[in-house]
């Protein structure tokens, strides 16, 4: 099968602000994070470059044949360098375009980042619900935005704060426009109460769910993510196999897991089908996304085995 991770971040360096704290990369792989230093990266990635070069070698060694990039504001809006990622490596990713939603006056730079060639763009909408304020997804200008989105055929990709918080938000902008194609992000925040609300929205023609963090809501219990797998199959009753994609929230997650781990807990469990397996982890993206070219990566032996 072809593997397709539709939730990976990249970044040159971290140096921004969220809700008045700072996010500064160090060294090591270790970032000051919102008041606390935190093992941002792999300790063995000591400039605290996340490039996309080191990724494509954990993606080569995993089998992984292409990943969506999206962008979150912890690590810094990272369109200048994502736009250079999609042109050197078109075949390898898709990246998302992000602005800074967290102000008003977003949405011409939206639409010179659609101009420019992105064919997504991301929401941290989680990010939204802030101290003095609460950026509403159904604003004027975020509507203006998606409808924009819709008739350009540019994906959303959006994570949402827990539950349903948001959920009637989505279900206003999903029925304004019914043509825009949506991916929400961390598997719905799956151990939050009343994460199957987020995955009902992909009962929706044009909604999917994909697992970019789902190793990390799942920490607790380690590999193999026995709790993951249930959740996967949970959601599965609820809207369908064909709505579920497979990401891993790279780099983040490697800190913990080598990037193989962070799929194959669910290519060798007995629980899920190898047809379901096949559209979870790649079949689903490929089609959701538009990747036409997968480059075939073959298997190579560890000087362990």
């Amino acid at each position: 099968m072809k593997i397709i991770d539709a939730h990976a971040h990249l970044w040159l360096k971290q140096d921004t602000v969220v809700d008045d704290l700072p996010i500064r990369t160090l060294e090591n792989g270790r970032s000051l994070f919102m008041g606390e230093v935190r093992q941002m990266i792999p300790p063995f990635m000591i400039d605290g470059v996340n490039s996309a070069e080191v990724f494509l070698s954990n993606m080569d060694y995993a089998q992984v044949s292409a990943a969506v990039i999206t962008q979150e504001f912890i690590d810094g809006i990272q369109n200048d360098y994502l736009m250079e990622v999609a042109r050197r490596y078109p075949d390898r990713f898709l990246v998302c375009g992000m602005c800074e939603f967290r102000q008003p006056g977003f949405l011409p730079h939206a639409e010179k980042l659609l101009n420019e060639g992105f064919r997504a763009i991301k929401i941290p909408a989680q990010r939204l619900l802030l101290k003095d304020k609460r950026v509403m997804l159904t604003s004027d200008e975020m509507m203006q935005m998606f409808r924009m989105m819709e008739a350009k055929g540019a994906i959303l990709s959006i994570d949402l704060a827990d539950g349903d918080l948001q959920v009637g938000e989505m279900e206003e902008v999903i029925q304004e426009c019914p043509q825009l194609k949506i991916a929400i992000g961390h598997f719905a925040m799956v151990t939050r109460q009343g994460w199957q609300e987020q995955v009902k929205l992909a009962r929706h023609p044009n909604v999917r769910i994909e697992s970019g963090g789902i190793t990390w809501l799942f920490n607790d219990e380690f590999y193999p993510f026995r709790g993951a797998i249930r959740a996967i199959r949970e959601a599965a009753d609820l809207v369908g196999m064909e709505k579920l994609m497979w990401g891993s929230d790279y780099p983040r997650t490697i800190t913990a897991i080598t990037y193989r781990m962070s799929y194959d807990f669910v290519s060798k469990s007995n629980e899920l089908t190898e047809e379901e397996k096949s559209l979870f982890l790649g079949e689903n993206a490929r089609q959701f996304y538009g990747f036409d070219h997968l480059v075939d990566l073959p298997y190579i032996k560890n000087m362990s085995e």
